[in-house]
């Protein structure tokens, strides 16, 4: 068992990790500006730096999500997109990076698909009840789980066991970190949001994404992303165990959080509104598939 304050300066740590990519400062800089003053060809070239995020705008562009078009160059990857999707790829390979291969507890393909399906269910969910920025949604399902790579660097022998009981007696990961570890992966992933100066709604995301209560900024976002990230593992896309629980929309706390904000919600039909989720699983299964198929050839 170890504190917040033991391993913070570990998780300080993580910034100069040689296995962050170099171009991922400027570009994320140059993503940030006002979409009227950010110049495609300066994206492309950055981009075109580092084959993995270059591979995976590729992947994604070429996946049913996107009509399966015939995208072969970094440019058509990157107009196909948008900036903020190119934002949230260059994030999510840099954070891949921060964890070393002996240092994964869980099987990395398993992690990387339940964060882009909850990514991709955010994205639909947000849409469905009327969110303003489906895309901000993407991004924050697709890093939600930010502190479960820092809990595997830096307490590696805690973390194992952590899931490893997580597996045996089917609770939540985060429940079974807080047993074995002495805090969770909502915690120290927010050390690191803030240290890598990650918008403040995205970092509540990550802090607050398992107690939706406590969340005092972005609430619609959290309740969100917390209502996804239930969906996601009760179908398939968790962290590679059955989980004993179950989801009540209606009675979720996320959900009444978000009919505050969209009174509108109140005449929603729940259950139409879980069918609807439902019959995107296959699709949005298949398109987490697809991305994680050995990586294309890459040209500008």
């Amino acid at each position: 068992m170890k504190t917040l304050e033991e391993i913070l300066p570990r998780i300080k740590e993580l910034d100069s990790m040689p296995s962050v990519p170099a171009i991922v400062q400027p570009l994320t800089a140059l993503l940030r500006q006002n979409p009227d003053r950010v110049k495609l060809e300066k994206v492309v070239e950055l981009v075109s730096y580092d084959s993995t995020i270059a591979a995976q705008c590729l992947r994604i562009a070429n996946s049913p999500l996107f009509g399966r078009r015939n995208t072969e160059t970094v440019r058509s990857a990157v107009i196909a997109l948008g900036i903020t999707r190119i934002e949230a790829i260059v994030l999510g390979s840099c954070v891949n990076r921060i964890v070393p291969h002996d240092k994964w507890a869980m099987d990395a393909l398993t992690f990387w698909r339940h964060c882009l399906g909850c990514a991709l269910v955010s994205s639909r969910l947000a849409k469905l009840i009327g969110y303003a920025d489906p895309e901000k949604a993407y991004l924050a399902g697709l890093l939600h789980d930010l502190g479960i790579l820092v809990n595997m660097v830096i307490c590696a022998p805690e973390f194992r066991v952590g899931i490893q009981k997580a597996h045996e007696s089917g609770i939540p990961l985060h429940s079974s970190e807080h047993q074995h570890l002495g805090f969770t992966h909502c915690q120290s992933g927010k050390i690191l949001a803030e240290q890598w100066h990650f918008s403040s709604d995205v970092t509540a995301v990550i802090e607050h994404h398992h107690d939706v209560i406590n969340a005092t900024s972005a609430c619609p976002l959290v309740a969100i992303i917390h209502l996804s990230d239930l969906l996601c593992r009760m179908r398939d896309l968790g962290y590679g165990y059955y989980e004993a629980m179950g989801v009540d929309l209606a009675g979720d706390a996320a959900w009444a959080l978000l009919v505050e904000s969209y009174p509108a919600l109140v005449k929603m039909d729940l259950a139409r509104l879980t069918m609807d989720i439902d019959g995107a699983m296959e699709e949005i299964t298949n398109v987490v598939n697809a991305v994680f198929k050995p990586e294309p050839a890459v040209a500008r």
